[in-house]
Parts: C-alpha cells; sequence; structure tokens
C-alpha cells in the first residue's frame, strides 16, 4: 500500500543514496550518511511497509537479456468485460514488461520487448489473442533517452514541502 506520508531529509537522503549505490547496504549507508546502523534499517523498514520502497530486485536491461527491441503498444479493449480478464491473459506473456490502464486512445498501455522485429510481431500476435482485445497499435522506441528513475523526484519532494 502506497502512503500519501511526507519524506523527510533523511529519508530523501538515504533513497538518493541508494538509488545512485543500490550496492551500499545497510552498513555503507550508515557510514556514508553518517548515522547509525539500526536508524537505516529501520528507515529502510518503514519505507518498504510504507510502499515508498517496492523492491530491492536488481533492475535488469532486456537488452542484454536477449531482448534489444522495445516497444510501446495502446490496446483496446472490449467494453463491458473490464481489465481483469486481459490483464490475466497478458501476465502470461513473458515479453509484456508492464501495463498501465490509461486515459484517451486505448484501454491499457504495454512496454514490450522482443528479440528482433519479427519476434516482436510474435508478442503482438500473442497480445491480440485474447477475444477480450479488440485492438493494438505499436511504436517501437529506437533509444532509450532518460531511464526509468526516481532520484530526481525523490530530490524534488524536499522542494515541494510534501
Amino acid at each position: 500500500m502506497t502512503s500519501s506520508r511526507s519524506l523527510d531529509d533523511l529519508d530523501r537522503r538515504l533513497l538518493a543514496l541508494l538509488a545512485d549505490d543500490p550496492h551500499i547496504g545497510v552498513l555503507g549507508a550508515s557510514r556514508s550518511l553518517g548515522i547509525a546502523r539500526g536508524t537505516v534499517q529501520a528507515r529502510l523498514d518503514r519505507l518498504t511497509r510504507e510502499g515508498v520502497i517496492r523492491s530491492f530486485a536488481p533492475t535488469l536491461d532486456p537488452a542484454a537479456l536477449g531482448y534489444p527491441v522495445s516497444a510501446f503498444c495502446t490496446v483496446e479493449i472490449r467494453q463491458g468485460q473490464g481489465h481483469e480478464q486481459v490483464v490475466g491473459h497478458l501476465i502470461a506473456i513473458p515479453e509484456v514488461l508492464e501495463a498501465h490502464t490509461i486515459t484517451g486512445s486505448g484501454d491499457l498501455i504495454l512496454r514490450i520487448v522482443g528479440r528482433d522485429n519479427a519476434d516482436l510481431q510474435r508478442v503482438l500476435d500473442a497480445i491480440l489473442d485474447d477475444r477480450h482485445v479488440t485492438r493494438a497499435n505499436t511504436l517501437i522506441a529506437l533509444a532509450e533517452r532518460i531511464p526509468y528513475r526516481t532520484g530526481p523526484l525523490v530530490r524534488a519532494t524536499g522542494d515541494v514541502g510534501l
């Protein structure tokens, strides 16, 4: 569950440190921040419990795993059926990395990957192979210019007085 609780300066410094150096560990963070190891652990436990920290898993590069083609796909679904059935179908497709409900043209936006363009077509065919999916539009990403990041957002929370 995500909390709307504000981050204090120590929370922001700890999160920024972990974003910049994910290998630092609790002891390294305590040394770097000049605070007790127990304080770091307590903060990490609270931030995890509140949903601020979602995972300590490594961030993997799909291209390094053999999936260099990345695309975004909007999906239109049959109205009145809900999203659950389509999401259940999409979860079974390993190349679907993310799915978000959206407004505007389409009902869902997906981030998908493929080994090459032909493989991306296979992934799109798998997405469309559900009776609740009526249409899909795809944009192939040519280059990543700004990778997924949260560090600047964490630092900005101090500026807006959350």
